[in-house]
This record gives structure tokens, C-alpha cells and sequence, in this order.
């Protein structure tokens, strides 16, 4: 067996074939979710709008794969006209009378060319009462059908061709309640029918079984009858949905003809199916099947509108077509999760929309199991929620995101290349020197003296043997940061880049500087304290009020168990309008008391006493906050930033990350 080859190149940007995965699916989700925080609702409105993977390629949104359904169904009622149904089988049989009397009427000529008396008076005698039973068959379509059965046809042609018009409608006819059958039904014997009559009425009796709790013996069944379905359901469930979906197909038809072409088919059925005695199976099996999938669309009518006829059989196929584009149309209507397309039937969905819709259904429903298994998001409770894996990967988009907007010249990592004296181990080693803190490293220092020559116990070490740990320089600060949840954020449009900014800043710590603290603050009419898991699903508070003398009070309560240096980071874009009076409850004011700012600043006063900077950064140039913030940073001796949502992270962390620069740079 040859060994598989294999060539690379240099990637260029041009070449495709990387498969959407987890991460791309969750980075499309990032903004969405951030500013909802609902997992399930992101995921939704995904599906809904569709996307581009990052070959670029389109993968098609719920709507406008809904809006292709409609399109195709739109396509096939203005081409048709179903009444064609009635007229095909309608000119059928007057092409049948006429070939009859085309025959009656040879066989009088010939008889007058006889020259034989007697034989022209018994022709035309003959061929004057045939006509007149002609003349007198029934409007109708079944009473036509009758009459001609029993009907002594002169033309033997005559008589073929309506026995097989007879034939072709019984299929027809048996096509429409059993799906795929067409190879089973064609052609049938009278033995083949009676079978299928029997086959009907075991259908029945295991609905009936079911319906008692019993459990119907679908492998007897498929070994006795297994022959009529050649798509080889897997399970009773399977075989009857195929089949209601048939018989609810055909119902439509009726439901959609004018009520004198369905009362005429209607005829023509029982007609057709008397003689077969499989009228009777065919009512109960549609009345069983009705019971048992009462959502199946059993009154569906549709307004054709066309000019094409169709016959019955192309009817049925196309009632068929029309009622799968229903079922599709409401699966996807309903889907609430990408996992709940996985019941789609992706090569039906070909066949009606298409390679790209059947592409984008399939793609779609694999989205739940990538995120799954990729341990962003696990099921509970029948709804999907983001474990710690996807809320760090939340941060990470967010921070990713922001710092490529940053010049990289701005971006450096938090590093000091110096060493000496410092409580935190780096794992690794140098030879004293005389000075040098005596963090002996025992292991290394056995080892020198054994490389030395040292084998015999116990060793002698020399001073050269001396290795000792060294340790770096570090710095811990402890940062709160406050989020402004009131109405205004949304309003405004500066949530999600708020957000955003609040994920990322935790995603940097978490990573960048784990000995750092990082507290969440939200405030609206009142604060409170966020835990990073709660983050991902903070959305605004529907009331009013900016409460900062609140919020103030946590964040100093927070750093007040913390160490290092400390600062609160507070993100608004209005100035306060709420407090918490005397008696513990808030109090809203607009505009703004002289009693609310007071309480603002008092909580300010007592951040400076403890030594915690404030930075505020203002998302609204409005004088007012303008003017309350010059306030805070004269007394409090921290900085303020005027931004915007399209800069916010910029700020935030860029003067983040340079206060931990300048803070290592004061240890040196």
C-alpha cells in the first residue's frame, strides 16, 4: 500500500480548506453576547442573520433560507394550475368514448359497404344503443368510470387503454398514501393488492398496539411487507411520519381544488378503491395517523395560480414538494438552539434549495457540538451556558480585539529585566557572587560539587559550588472596576464598548498579571459587586439613576482587603444622580441635588484618605459631568479621561498597562 504524500508551501492568504471552528464561532458571538449576555439569545440571532467563515465564504441565515423557502413555493403556485388534475383524467376518458365511437362508427361503414341488409340493420342497431349508453354516462368523473366499467366496449384499443387508465389511477391513487412505493405499486396483481390491503391493516393494528402501550413487532412487519418500502425505515416511528406526511399531502391537494373538483376525485377514490376493499384501511390509517401526528399541517390548502396542468401523479409529487418546504420552513421557524437543525434531512433540503442552503443547514447544526467539545459551552437544564473555558475565551476576543487597534510600539509585556532581591522565584539559577542574597539552591549546588569530582560521602563543598535562586523584582496592584449599568449606557450606544472593555481589562490580569487584583463594580440606582463568572451575562439595569457614591463605597470596601497599590477604574457617561440617603435607601434626583453630589464626594474623600486613586473615564462630553469630574480629580488627585466608545479600550488599557510600567519602573 502506497504511503500517502504530502506537499506545503509558504501560506500565501490565497488557499482555503480551514473548516469553521469553535473560536471563530465564539468570536462572531463575542459582541452579541457581550451586550445581551445571553448565550442562547447570541446563538439565535446567529443563526437567524447567518455569517462569512474565514475563507469568506457565506454561510446562509435562517432568513434567508426561510425566505428561499417561500420563494420556491411562491415559484411553484404561480406556474401550475392543479385543476389540471381533474381535466387530465377528464380528457382521459373522453379520448377513451371517442376512440369507442370511432369504432362503432367503422364498424357501421363496414357493415353498409357489405352490402349485406340484414348485417347494416344489426350494426347500426348496435352501434345506436352503444352510443346512446355513451351519451347517457354521468357527468361526473366516478360516474363516468363506472358506467364504462360496466360498459361492453366494441374497440378493443378502447377497452386497453381505459383498463390502463383504470391501473395508472389506482397507483396514483396508492402512491399518494404510501411513500416511495411507486416500484411496489406499478404493476400490481390482484394477489399484490390484497397484500397491500393486509399491509395496511397490520399498520393499523400497531398504531392501535401503541396507542394501548403495547409495543408493536415493526421487524415481523418490515420482513413480511418490507418489499413496499424501499427507503428501509429504521423504526415504526420513521415509516408512519414518512407516511402522514404523504397522506397529509394528499389531503391538501383536496383541501386546495375548488369543492367540485375534490368532491369529484373523492368519487373517483371510492370509486377506484371499492372494488380493492381498500377503502376502509385507507380511512382508518389516515384517521390513525391524524391522531397520532396532529401537527402534521392536515388543513394546509394552497392558492394555485398558474397556467402548466398537472396530472395526478405530477400533482402529488408536487403537493409532496410543497408540503416538505412547510415542514422545513416551520423546523427552522422553531429551531431555538444551531443543534436543533441536526433533525433536518440535509438531502431533502438539497433537493428543494439547493447545494449552498444544504451546506449552510449543515455547518449550522455543527455548532453546538464544536462549541461543545471544545469546552466553551456545556447543557444545563436544557439550555446552553458558557463554562470558565468560554467565558476566558470571551475576554481574550475582547482584549484581542482592542489590542489590535493599539500601536504595538505601546504594547509591551509586563517584564523587568532585572534581577536581584524579591520574594517571587523565577526558576532559575546563577553562581554566587559575593553580595548576592544567600537563596542557596541546594540541588544545583550537589550537583556542581559532584561535577567537580566530589563522589564519596559526605561531600565537601567548595565556595565555587554555590548556586543560588534568583528572583525577580514584582509589583502587585489592585484595581476595582466600575461599570455604569444605568439606561443611559444603551441608550447612548457605549454598553457593549463598556463591556468590552470590562472583559478585556479582566482577560489582561488574568493573564498578564495574575498576582493582580481585579474587583467588578456595577452600578445604576444602586452597585453591586460582580464576580468575573457573572460578567459575561451583565446586561443594563431598566432603571434610572447613576449611583457612583454607591458604587464608590464597594469598590472601597473591596481594595480595603487587598494590598499593593490600588486604584479604581470607574467607566460613565453621566454625573451622579443617585445616593443612598439616611435611611439606607437610594434616592434619585435629575437633575443632580446639591445632597447627592455631597454624598459623592464624601465617598471620594474617604477613597483618597485610603489611598486609592480614581480614574475616571467620561463617554459623555456633557458640561455637568465635565464639571463634577474636575471636582473628584482636584480632591482626589487622580486623572480623567474625555473618550468615546471607539477609543474607550484604547485609553483604558493603554493606561493601564504604562501605570504598570511605571510602577516596575520604581522598583528598579
Amino acid at each position: 500500500m502506497p504511503r500517502p504524500r504530502f506537499r506545503y508551501s509558504p501560506w500565501d492568504g490565497t488557499q482555503v480548506g480551514f473548516e469553521l471552528d469553535a473560536l471563530d464561532v465564539m468570536e462572531r458571538l463575542t459582541d452579541d453576547l457581550l451586550y445581551h449576555g445571553d448565550l442562547n439569545s447570541a446563538l439565535r440571532r446567529m443563526m437567524q442573520q447567518g455569517f462569512r467563515d474565514r475563507n469568506g465564504e457565506e454561510v446562509q441565515g435562517l432568513r434567508d433560507l426561510m425566505e428561499q423557502l417561500r420563494d420556491r413555493r411562491r415559484e411553484r403556485l404561480e406556474q401550475f394550475d392543479l385543476g389540471g388534475v381533474y381535466d387530465d383524467i377528464a380528457k382521459e376518458l373522453r379520448e377513451v368514448v371517442q376512440q369507442e365511437r370511432d369504432e362503432l362508427q367503422r364498424q357501421v361503414d363496414d357493415a353498409r359497404e357489405s352490402g349485406d341488409p340484414r348485417r347494416r340493420e344489426l350494426t347500426e342497431e348496435s352501434a345506436a344503443g352503444r352510443n346512446m349508453e355513451l351519451d347517457m354516462l354521468p357527468p361526473d368523473l366516478a360516474g363516468q368510470v363506472k358506467g364504462l366499467e360496466r360498459y361492453d366496449f366494441a374497440s378493443a384499443e378502447a377497452a386497453q387503454r381505459f383498463s390502463e387508465l383504470m391501473d395508472t389511477l389506482r397507483e396514483q391513487l396508492m402512491q399518494q398514501y404510501v411513500n416511495e412505493l411507486s416500484g411496489a405499486v406499478q404493476g400490481m396483481s390482484p394477489e399484490d393488492m390484497a397484500r397491500m390491503k393486509d399491509m395496511m391493516a397490520e399498520l393499523n393494528q400497531m398504531l392501535e398496539q401503541r396507542a394501548r402501550g403495547e409495543e408493536p413487532d415493526f421487524d415481523g412487519f418490515m420482513e413480511r411487507h418490507g418489499d413496499f418500502f424501499p427507503e428501509n425505515p429504521k423504526d415504526l416511528d420513521e415509516l408512519l411520519e414518512v407516511m402522514a406526511r404523504r397522506m397529509a399531502a394528499a389531503q391538501a391537494m383536496l383541501n386546495s381544488m375548488t369543492p367540485e373538483q375534490r368532491a369529484q376525485l373523492q368519487q373517483l377514490s371510492e370509486q377506484l378503491l371499492e372494488d380493492m376493499d381498500l377503502r376502509w384501511q385507507v380511512d382508518q390509517l389516515g384517521q390513525n395517523l391524524r391522531d397520532a401526528f396532529p401537527d402534521m399541517n392536515w388543513d394546509a390548502n394552497y392558492d394555485f395560480r398558474g397556467q402548466d396542468p398537472l396530472d395526478m401523479a405530477q400533482a402529488a409529487q408536487l403537493m409532496s414538494e410543497l408540503g416538505d418546504l412547510d415542514q422545513l420552513e416551520q423546523m427552522l421557524r422553531g429551531a431555538s438552539q444551531p443543534g436543533a437543525l441536526a433533525e433536518v434531512d440535509i438531502d431533502r433540503a438539497r433537493e428543494l434549495l439547493g447545494d449552498q442552503a444544504a451546506a449552510s443547514l449543515e455547518r449550522m447544526s455543527e455548532i453546538t457540538r464544536m462549541l461543545t467539545e471544545a469546552g466553551l459551552v456545556e447543557q444545563k437544564e436544557g439550555r446552553l451556558e458558557l463554562t470558565p473555558k468560554g467565558m476566558r475565551r470571551l475576554g481574550q476576543n475582547a482584549l484581542a480585539e482592542l489590542f489590535r487597534k493599539l500601536d504595538r510600539e505601546r504594547m509591551g509585556s509586563h517584564e523587568l529585566e532585572q534581577s536581584g532581591f524579591g520574594h517571587e522565584r523565577n526558576f532559575q539559577t546563577k553562581p554566587y557572587e559575593w553580595g548576592d542574597p544567600f537563596n542557596l539552591h541546594i540541588e544545583q549546588t550537589i550537583r556542581n560539587a559532584i561535577l567537580r569530582g566530589e563522589t564519596a560521602a559526605p561531600l565537601r563543598l567548595h565556595p565555587d559550588d554555590f548556586e543560588i535562586e534568583e528572583t525577580e523584582h514584582v509589583v502587585r496592584s489592585s484595581t476595582v472596576l466600575m461599570l455604569d449599568l444605568s439606561l443611559s449606557m444603551p441608550m447612548r450606544d457605549n454598553f457593549l464598548p463598556a463591556k468590552k472593555v470590562a472583559m478585556a481589562l479582566h482577560s489582561l490580569i488574568s493573564m498578564q498579571y495574575p498576582r493582580d487584583y481585579l474587583g467588578i463594580v456595577g452600578f445604576s440606582e444602586v452597585a453591586r459587586v460582580l464576580t468575573a463568572e457573572q460578567l459575561p451575562e451583565v446586561s443594563w439595569d431598566f432603571v434610572y439613576g447613576t449611583n457612583m457614591q454607591h458604587g464608590f463605597q464597594l469598590a472601597r470596601q473591596l481594595l480595603a482587603r487587598q494590598s499593593g497599590t490600588k486604584q479604581i477604574i470607574m467607566i460613565t457617561d453621566g454625573e451622579p444622580t443617585a445616593h443612598i440617603n439616611s435611611y439606607g435607601e437610594p434616592e434619585f434626583h435629575y437633575p443632580p441635588v446639591r445632597e447627592t453630589v455631597d454624598a459623592t464626594l464624601l465617598e471620594v474623600a474617604r477613597c483618597t484618605r485610603d489611598r486609592i486613586r480614581i480614574n475616571t473615564f467620561m463617554l459623555d462630553p456633557d458640561r455637568s459631568l465635565q464639571h463634577f469630574v474636575e471636582q473628584l480629580t482636584r480632591m482626589n488627585q487622580g486623572r480623567a479621561f474625555f473618550t468615546s466608545p471607539d477609543t474607550l479600550g484604547d485609553y483604558v488599557l493603554v493606561d493601564f498597562i504604562e501605570q504598570k510600567r511605571e510602577m516596575l519602573r520604581g522598583r528598579r
